[in-house]
């Protein structure tokens, strides 16, 4: 028969594959440090696997890194020939800290370019505020332009109309001078 899960049991269940996942990939690191006779902190160890600082301290886990690296440290007793040398785990620490280092400058320069752009848009504003007065001031001048065209245009009917009239005026009496010279040239010849 086929039992059907409740939300909460399948959430349950990917929450401790996800955490045996992540555990194994510790203990697997720390092997591979202990293999490579690399130096195990807890902090190199987090950062190697992927995972919290709060796993690598919880029960469990702890034992098995302190145990690898009281496993170097009797190592590093036996050895003949290892003289006053900086405790295992410092090169590991100091190469963590440049790392830490290397992304906070990272960030800082990130954030510094996220307050230019911040200013900028700042500074764009308060010239947008400037463009407005000078958009109604063009608007206004705009409306008083177009005035002055309509009245322009008007008094161009008009001054075409009283052409036209002249015009009329004008043919009307070339007409009457046509006429008149006609009957003065008839006359003069009877």
């Amino acid at each position: 028969m086929n039992e059907s899960r409740t939300p909460a049991q399948v959430l349950r269940e990917a929450r401790q594959k996800d955490s045996r996942d992540k555990r194994a990939r510790v203990l697997a690191v720390v092997d591979q440090l202990l293999t490579d006779n690399e130096p195990v902190t807890f902090t190199g160890v987090a950062r190697a696997a992927n995972v919290s600082h709060w796993l690598v301290y919880a029960e469990g886990v702890r034992e098995h890194i302190e145990a690898a690296r009281r496993g170097q440290g009797r190592a590093a007793t036996n050895n003949a020939h290892a003289g006053p040398k900086a405790p295992a785990g410092w090169k590991v620490e100091k190469q963590l800290l440049h790392e830490d280092n290397r992304r906070l400058r990272q960030e800082v320069e990130r954030l510094k370019g996220a307050v230019r752009r911040n200013l900028g848009q700042q500074v764009d504003q308060i010239g947008a505020a400037d463009l407005g007065s000078r958009v109604d001031e063009l608007t206004t001048d705009n409306q008083r332009l177009q005035g002055e065209r309509d009245e322009a245009l008007a008094r161009v009917k008009d001054l075409t109309d009283q052409l036209s009239e002249v015009q009329d005026d004008l043919a009307g009496a070339r007409m009457s001078l046509r006429r008149m010279m006609r009957a003065e040239n008839q006359a003069s010849r009877k």
